[in-house]
């Protein structure tokens, strides 16, 4: 990936210096820093607020209390997950926050889970080999597909940007990511069932 980022600058100033616009790049260049810069306190500062609502919400129960509620919807999507494992938490944590569009919240939960199946993996077949379960692929599938119903990070870009409506995404984001994660459990489903046919 570095080098096709570098090539692919190499080869814009290359361009721009034959046709005369290596002004225009270095500007451009300079603007886009700037911007860069300030976007990412602005996203500072709605990571920080939402990470720490996900806190408050973690430490009252609030998270305990919806995983129970998201059993159900844990079991149907991986059902030979134990009922008490580790892994259901974070796993629902991870859900729950990328419904809300943080990602950021949801990457620590992510990757927990991803432990936690590990280890499951593990206890189940008696080895150390790092080998992707059924549970971990489907979790994985599930997690990009990415359910949202307030997609925090498009609204703070529009916004930033100067959208007019920058909440006028909603709608929309969440009529995509309805389709995606459906078309994922689809997908996880039908190929459940025929690994285990086969």
């Amino acid at each position: 990936m570095n080098y096709l980022w570098g090539m692919m600058i190499i080869t814009g100033v290359v361009y721009a210096a034959f046709n005369g616009t290596l002004p225009e790049v270095t500007e451009a260049a300079l603007s886009s820093a700037k911007e860069a810069v300030t976007l990412s306190i602005t996203m500072m500062g709605i990571m920080s607020f939402w990470v720490g609502i996900m806190r408050i919400a973690e430490n009252a129960g609030i998270i305990e209390g919806a995983t129970k509620k998201l059993m159900p919807v844990l079991h149907f999507l991986f059902p030979d997950i134990p009922k008490g494992h580790p892994a259901n938490q974070y796993i629902a944590t991870n859900m729950i926050a990328n419904i809300f569009g943080l990602g950021w919240a949801a990457t620590p939960a992510g990757l927990k889970a991803m432990e936690a199946l590990s280890d499951l993996q593990k206890e189940r077949k008696k080895t150390d080999l790092h080998i992707a379960s059924k549970e971990m692929c489907i979790f994985l599938i599930i997690n990009i597909s990415s359910l949202q119903l307030i997609p925090v990070n498009m609204i703070a870009y529009r916004q930033q940007y100067g959208s007019v409506d920058a909440a006028g995404i909603i709608a929309p984001a969440i009529i995509a990511t309805c389709i995606s994660t459906a078309a994922a459990i689809i997908f996880c489903k039908v190929v459940s069932a025929c690994l285990h046919r086969s």
